[in-house]
């Protein structure tokens, strides 16, 4: 890799990655940036994992092949017919991007050997780190993904990484006798997305994953369209050959390099441009991680839930959204705001900090041959000097290693004191279970606009089309990173109290965000606590869409996370009742009353993790 003399190998890694991705998806315009979070794409901004200060050639071809796919789908995905192709039914619209996905991946694999190897190598890493080789049962196997890995394989003729074999193994057989012919159909339209949508739903039906054929409307809007689709694939695939030759003009090790781009950010971004979230059908979330029990796809009494447009939502970090000094302004404005409560919450949070602390060294060995003089046991030295002198080692429990995140409502209804006291609570527990060894992220989730923004003005331009799903533009905001030491991260924090930050809330779309950063993280424990003070609430939306629209989502967002993730969702509703979407809330009146709960809550789910172990050492 070739950079300025001045640089050193990652910034010049991260320079020519992006230049590739440029290169890739034709698109001058695309920003590339780097992050300690999974891959993603928000309009014209691409989010890679930042490398480490010492790179090795293993994370180099993961990043490369985050980016590959990205850049892929970019290049050669139409994200209108993609939609209007797309089936109702969650699990179905869940496998349409799947193979979509594959297809995208599999032109420019089946061009450029070093775009496979790198797309190889990203999907090693994803199976590696959702923990598919643990899979032993078919029915925690994954469905979705099992389709989009044999999907690969039957494009590409990428071999399914190693890791995920044996989960692969458990539906291969059931896939391959309901659905073994249309792999091969797929594979010989990969150039043209139409024909590929129908052959897609064709596999949908044969998968008994719910009724895949289109409406009536749709039919005749594609009827419409067909010619001029075919059109643009005809002349799509002329400059995509005059592009392979420019590609198979370069070196091999610049195609390594061009081939970058997130394949978990495009997944994500596809199913981002679906809804981002669980439809009132049923769920269907960006990571993709797990399949539902059922399929709601027959229940047509409440529309699924959607975005008109993901255009315009943005995920952010706090320090983007002002300048330095205005930034260091509020940020003593909250240190001024702690000093009342400091006491009070330093205690609670000391106490948390002894009790994390003692669970990671609480037990000892007595009479041992070597370690630490056991000074209780000198006494029988001195009445019998025939007596060794006993030793004492302290033995480590297992505590395992933890991640949390705290997702805060900026919403409106928070400005004032309850905002104030989360912020300061958030920047207390970060210290405080930084200081235990427990990574904590902290998130923030409000709209860019009240009562709906560019979105709503598109809606209006298209002639306000019934049952629009979201309105609003999001605004997903990262105070803290995981992996973000708090030093680094306080004088985000402040940015809470900035005026005219907070708007409406959209709950739903915003837990969902949260968790599906938690889940790709190596860590076995995964916390989420998130603090409310009301329903989610957006006019723009709930004016033209069903009164529980939000609402419903957010219970489907809810009994998913809680019934099927490894993630741990608790949460805390300042004035107002969680407990009726949270299995484990708490309701308080005061704000006040906040950083006393945070702690006492987290402080109850490690005693519960304790609990087990306990158990099984006093039977033992």
């Amino acid at each position: 890799m070739a950079g300025k003399p001045n640089e050193g190998p990652v910034e010049a890694f991260r320079q020519v990655t992006g230049a590739a991705m440029r290169a890739i998806a034709r698109d001058p315009e695309l920003q590339v940036a780097f992050a300690p979070e999974p891959a993603s794409l928000r309009g014209k901004e691409a989010r890679l994992p930042a490398p480490s200060r010492e790179i090795a050639r293993e994370e180099m071809a993961i990043i490369r092949g985050e980016a590959d796919a990205i850049s892929l789908k970019l290049r050669f995905h139409d994200e209108a017919l993609h939609r209007r192709r797309a089936p109702s039914g969650s699990m179905a619209r869940q496998v349409f991007n799947a193979v979509e996905q594959a297809r995208c991946e599999a032109r420019g694999a089946l061009r450029m050997q070093g775009t496979a190897r790198n797309l190889a190598a990203a999907s090693e890493e994803r199976c590696r780190t959702q923990g598919f080789a643990r899979v032993t049962d078919r029915d925690a196997a994954p469905l979705v993904e099992v389709v989009g890995l044999l999907a690969r394989e039957a494009f590409a003729g990428q071999p399914v990484p190693q890791v995920a074999r044996k989960m692969v193994d458990l539906w291969r057989p059931w896939i391959e006798s309901k659905a073994g012919t249309d792999f091969d159909r797929l594979s010989k339209v990969l150039e043209d997305q139409s024909a590929f949508a129908e052959l897609a739903r064709r596999l949908i039906e044969d998968l008994e994953l719910g009724e895949a054929d289109a409406t009536e409307s749709e039919a005749e809007d594609d009827q419409g369209q067909g010619q001029q689709e075919q059109d643009q694939s005809q002349q799509g695939t002329e400059g995509e050959a005059e592009q392979d030759s420019s590609d198979d003009g370069m070196s091999g090790e610049s195609r390594e390099e061009a081939g970058d781009a997130g394949e978990e950010g495009a997944a994500e971004d596809a199913e981002g441009e679906e809804g981002m979230g669980m439809g009132e059908d049923g769920p269907e979330r960006p990571g993709r991680r797990w399949r539902p029990q059922n399929d709601w796809s027959g229940q047509n009494a409440v529309p699924s839930y959607k975005s008109f447009t993901t255009d315009f939502d943005e995920v952010v970090d706090a320090e983007s959204l002002c300048d330095a000094e205005e930034l260091a302004r509020l940020r003593l404005q909250l240190d001024q705001q702690l000093g009342h409560l400091q006491s009070v919450i330093g205690r609670l949070a000391n106490r948390l900090q002894r009790r994390l602390l003692a669970k990671q060294n609480r037990s000892w060995e007595f009479d041992l041959e070597e370690g630490m003089l056991d000074a209780a046991r000198l006494s029988r030295v001195v009445t019998n000097p025939a007596y060794p002198l006993s030793y004492k080692r302290e033995r480590d429990t297992e505590f395992r290693d933890t991640v949390v995140g705290l997702l805060i409502d900026n919403s409106g209804s928070m400005r004032g004191r309850p905002i104030t006291v989360a912020a300061m609570s958030a920047d207390i527990l970060a210290r405080t279970l930084e200081r235990c060894g427990v990574k904590v992220e902290i998130l923030g989730f409000t709209t860019r606009a009240w009562k709906g923004g560019q979105g709503r003005e598109r809606w209006l331009a298209a002639g306000k089309p019934s049952n629009p799903g979201r309105l609003n533009d999001l605004r997903h905001i990262v105070y803290k990173s995981a992996d973000a030491p708090w030093r680094r991260a306080r004088r985000s924090l402040g940015l809470m109290l900035r005026e005219g930050l907070l708007k409406e809330n959209i709950d739903g779309e915003a837990l969902l965000w949260a968790h599906d950063r938690l889940l790709p993280r190596t860590e076995k424990r995964k916390i989420l606590m998130v603090i409310s003070d009301g329903a989610p609430v957006d006019d723009s939306t709930l004016s033209v869409n069903p009164g529980n629209y939000l609402e419903k989502h957010l219970r489907e967002v809810i009994d998913y996370i809680e019934t099927r993730s490894p993630v741990e969702l608790t949460a805390i509703g300042i004035g107002h009742d969680v407990t009726r979407y949270y299995r484990r809330a708490v309701t308080i009146v005061d704000a006040e009353q906040l950083g006393g709960t945070m702690l006492e809550k987290l402080a109850e789910l490690f005693d519960e993790d304790e609990q087990p172990a306990a158990r099984g050492r006093r039977r033992a």
